[in-house]
């Protein structure tokens, strides 16, 4: 039944062959990977707002373009640099691999640690302000709103699942709508303006103005810096891309600063002649009300896409953090598995990290955007700083052809993204990025310990070709001594025992028993079965199963002799539901995990499948039972 699910939800599975044929090109890969930065608009330019607006009035929406004027510099910057990260890393990862290579190890694990911390949120925050625009109009869902967000995050997986071209034609046709939409609207407000349009007047309460100081500017610069969200993600999906990989990534990657350019400084100016007050609402909402008018299609249709783009926000993520995490799984500093593409090709495990991670944070803090918000921009800004820091130092040891206009770009870049981090870290430092800043730590510490676990590993089974003639298979011949633990005299014990018979002639059946009443009762169903292998049974008063076993093969009794091998074959009934396995201990599971820890032991299943219950039980014999 869950095979059968899972083909319904996901797909069947695709050949290795058709990777190709999953990649996108321009068309699919830049609202994909667009959705994040695009949908930062719909809320930087009024978190920019939030700060100014009471503290300076009217003033506010003049600050607001030369604030947007500045992020959209610091944009540029950022397309230049990671245009350069591309070609020079085209295999992807990001800041997370230009920090390892250029600075040092640490550096790239905090760059790995922050990004993957910035994507993570990026799904929390996403759906939860989608959510809670819903929310706002439809009362009634209030006290679903977290179930509404876990919901969402349930289908943004299995769509993402389902392999990168069909999430990509899912996901990507709202984010033109949504662009589409705002471009008309920035058309029409500029007509009606050209044509002596003059909206109502916003009212500030003057007793809470302030003096416009160096700190406000920054802390509404840094919050403005929203709009930058999404920007890395094109340099850590390059390998999606169909060739080249890497002209198609440089080509979305323009793009998507050209839209940002567009759409985000747009609003920001058009905001000028059509004030709004984010106390009331989404700005560009509000825009959209004056502009078009309130109850009118146009205006529904811009509210609902603001919606939809807050929501599909996180599918940036989506691509993202797997492409990140598996760089990561393959230089062994999270578990390998996050490095295998699943049956559509696509990097499940690391979707579903992603996804349960999102979930178990909108469960924590109840949805609540205002709370995980505090966490958002800064792991994205300190792997921004890394990224830049890294390219700097490239371009000045390696010296190459116009190094220093790259090593300008890119040191200037550095100490900008630098310093709004540490904006950041003073000004949300009570809403969460406290925890920021003890997380990253944590991760660094298991990182390093993922590492050294896998180097140690490595070493311990690496084999010098110098060695191969001395260890050959032909050099030492295994003696093999078979044990069979038994329970009772059944048709899975005797299968074992008939199956030891055949790669060894030194077999015993083991067997543990907690009463003197059971021993006598399998010793005596054992001599029936007239064999010469012999029985040895260990009495259990504390009912320990693998313990007298190990004592037992340890012990002068057995007489091991050092390099000799011991399989120790392990009777094992199959039943047909899942559910049938709660009905029945499992002994096998503790026996092999404890045993596994032995070098000299070898384990092995001798299993026997168990019929459906409606078929033993419709049988003849098994009728009047």
């Amino acid at each position: 039944m869950f095979k059968g699910l899972k083909r319904v939800l996901i797909g069947r599975p695709l050949k290795n062959e058709a990777l190709h044929g999953e990649k996108f090109g321009i068309l699919w890969g830049l609202p994909i990977l667009s959705s994040d930065a695009i949908s930062s608009v719909a809320y930087a330019g009024q978190e920019i707002l939030i700060v100014l607006l009471p503290a300076i009035g009217m003033l506010a929406f003049k600050q607001l373009t030369f604030i947007s004027a500045a992020i959209i510099m610091l944009l540029g910057i950022l397309t230049l640099s990671y245009r350069q990260t591309i070609d020079s890393y085209p295999n992807g990862g990001g800041a997370f691999i230009v920090a390892k290579e250029n600075i040092g190890e640490t550096a790239g694990i905090i760059a790995g640690s922050a990004l993957s911390i910035g994507y993570i949120l990026t799904v929390a925050v996403s759906i939860a302000s989608g959510v809670d625009q819903v929310v706002s109009a439809f009362k009634v869902l209030e006290p679903y709103r977290v179930y509404l967000c876990l919901l969402i995050i349930l289908l943004m997986t299995i769509g993402n699942l389902r392999g990168i071209k069909e999430s990509a034609a899912m996901f990507s046709l709202p984010t033109y709508f949504f662009i589409l939409s705002i471009l008309i609207m920035l058309c029409v407000g500029v007509f009606k303006i050209m044509n002596g349009y003059k909206p109502n007047p916003i009212h500030i309460t003057k007793d809470t103005l302030q003096p416009l100081t160096l700190f406000l500017i920054l802390t509404a610069f840094t919050n403005g810096c929203a709009a930058l969200t999404g920007v890395e993600a094109v340099s850590n999906a390059v390998p999606n891309f169909k060739e080249p990989s890497a002209k198609n990534a440089k080509t979305v990657l323009v793009l998507l600063s050209t839209l940002v350019l567009i759409v985000f400084g747009g609003t920001s100016i058009i905001a000028n002649f059509y004030p709004t007050d984010p106390k009331n609402g989404a700005m560009l909402v509000q825009i959209a009300g004056m502009v078009f008018g309130v109850n009118t299609p146009f205006y529904f249709i811009i509210t609902a896409l603001s919606f939809v783009i807050l929501v599909l926000a996180a599918n940036t993520a989506y691509f993202g953090f797997p492409n990140l995490i598996s760089v990561m799984a393959k230089e062994g500093y999270v578990p390998r598995q996050l490095s295998m593409r699943g049956d559509r090709l696509s990097y499940s495990n690391g979707i579903l990290v992603l996804s349960a991670i999102s979930a178990l944070l909108i469960a924590v803090f109840k949805a609540n955007v205002t709370s995980l918000i505090g966490l958002y921009a800064i792991g994205v800004f300190i792997s921004f700083t890394l990224s830049q820091s890294g390219m700097f130092l490239k371009w000045v040891k390696g010296k190459s052809q116009s190094w220093m206009v790259k090593a300008t770009i890119n040191g200037f870049g550095a100490f900008v993204t630098l310093t709004i981090v540490v904006v950041i870290a003073i000004t949300k430092f009570k809403q969460g990025t406290w925890i920021v800043v003890i997380v990253i730590p944590i991760l660094i510490f298991l990182m390093n310990k993922v590492k050294k676990h896998y180097v140690a590993v490595s070493k311990q089974l690496r084999i010098k070709p110098e060695e191969l003639p001395e260890i050959g298979i032909e050099s030492d011949v295994y003696k093999n001594r078979v044990i069979v633990p038994i329970e009772s005299i059944n048709k899975t014990s005797i299968r074992a025992l008939r199956y030891a018979k055949t790669i060894s002639d030194d077999v015993i059946a083991f067997s543990v028993q907690i009463d003197e009443e059971s021993a006598e009762k399998l010793r005596q169903r054992f001599g029936m079965l007239n064999t010469q292998i012999p029985l040895i049974i260990k009495y259990s008063p504390f009912r320990k199963v693998v313990e007298p076993l190990l004592r037992f093969i340890e012990s002068t009794e057995y007489d091991y002799h050092r390099g000799d091998m011991i399989t120790v074959i392990l009777p094992q009934f199959s039943v047909k539901s899942w559910w049938h396995n709660v009905l029945h201990n499992q002994t096998r599971l503790f026996l092999e995990r404890e045993l596994l820890k032995h070098k000299h032991i070898v384990i092995s299943v001798m299993p026997l499948q168990l019929k459906d219950d409606d078929y033993v039980l419709s049988q003849p014999k098994y009728k009047d039972r």
